[in-house]
């Protein structure tokens, strides 16, 4: 299937889509020391059993209270599948209850993550409020899903405690309460998306040009075109401006999704708002 050029993505395009456009492209490295990584990347270990822990197969027919007690009981990994797993249940008091209760207060960054995650699935007043609180949380990542889960459930009702999530001290939580406020506001976001254009943060100023491809102003033009030609910026956010100043802004707010609804993911758990592109 050949894509439209000016159809809107959930995203920039990922560097690896389009590698002539990658950091580093046509260099020559002697050795790893001489390899710089500048966006945002960590290099960790995990055992196959951790890596495998997004994937509710295994769960998937047992019952929601087994479920719930490997929330409240199991080890990480353990904990970590059943956040995700009663994210797939029907909503009911016990099971937001047993999020809530144990999942949003587990020392695991992952298992509260995923929380908030299927928190955002199940809906309903108990469940925003904690995403609510959530906000909150000492990990950006579990804040940055926190966004996620309050766009889920009604973007419109919580567009207060969206909009606060933009002075967050992390990119990705910005990112997310960009892209969200853009799906309920379009073209009025504009001034918020010139200044993120300008934040210290490239991955900040990458979305911020992407959003301003929906955005039919003058203003919105003559920031993108300032983008395009700047030579300090990184190639990644001067072809993100290129593509943006190439867009139908009308189609693209059509178009726009963000990414946090009925699209799918490369893993269980991966919400395609807060997961892509690669952070």
């Amino acid at each position: 299937m050949t894509r439209d050029p000016e159809e809107a993505t959930d995203g920039p395009t990922d560097p690896r889509v389009h590698p002539e456009e990658s950091p580093g492209f046509g260099e020559e490295p002697e050795g790893l020391e001489d390899i710089e990584v500048d966006r945002d990347v960590t290099i960790g270990e995990a055992t196959p059993r951790e890596l495998q822990a997004t994937d509710v197969a295994p769960v998937a027919s047992d019952a929601a209270e087994s479920k719930v007690a490997d929330l409240r009981d199991g080890d990480a990994v353990e904990r970590r599948r059943a956040a995700l797993a009663l994210g797939e249940e029907r909503r009911a008091e016990g099971i937001v209850d047993a999020l809530v209760e144990f999942g949003l207060a587990d020392d695991d960054d992952d298992v509260r993550q995923f929380t908030v995650e299927s928190l955002g699935a199940l809906g309903g007043e108990r469940a925003a409020a904690a995403a609510v609180a959530t906000l909150d949380d000492p990990d950006p990542w579990v804040r940055a899903e926190a966004v996620v889960a309050l766009d889920r459930i009604d973007r419109v009702a919580h567009e207060p405690a969206i909009e606060r999530a933009l002075d967050d001290e992390h990119h990705a939580v910005v990112r997310n309460a960009m892209v969200s406020l853009f799906k309920l506001r379009g073209e009025a976001l504009r001034p918020v998306l010139v200044e993120q254009s300008r934040a210290d943060s490239e991955r900040l100023r990458e979305w911020a040009t992407h959003l301003l491809a929906g955005v039919d102003d003058e203003r919105a033009t003559e920031r993108l075109e300032a983008v395009a030609n700047d030579d300090t910026e990184p190639q990644v956010v001067r072809s993100t401006a290129v593509r943006a100043l190439d867009a139908d802004p009308g189609k693209f707010r059509r178009q726009f999704t963000g990414g946090t609804e009925n699209q799918s993911t490369d893993l269980p758990g991966e919400s395609t708002l807060n997961r892509r592109p690669d952070l």
